[in-house]
């Protein structure tokens, strides 16, 4: 696993302080996947390994923004 300061941040203000209004957020690896941090969500039960995170429209919008899609 990365360390956070290995990541792209496209959103949020980056302080890195979840729950001081930095949360949720997405970052691009440098190899080009996503790490998206957020709410932990109850939606469905994942398989073993897998996590689900909630991440408002609003959040996305930015980081597509961020890379100019």
């Amino acid at each position: 696993m990365s360390e956070r300061s290995a990541l792209t941040r496209l959103t949020g203000n980056g302080n890195g302080a979840c729950g001081e209004k930095d949360c949720p957020n997405v970052y691009r690896t440098a190899t080009g996947s996503f790490v998206v941090q957020g709410d932990v969500s109850n939606a469905f039960t994942t398989p073993s390994g897998e996590g689900l995170v909630e991440i408002p429209e609003a959040v996305l919008r930015e980081a597509f923004r961020a890379l100019g899609w």
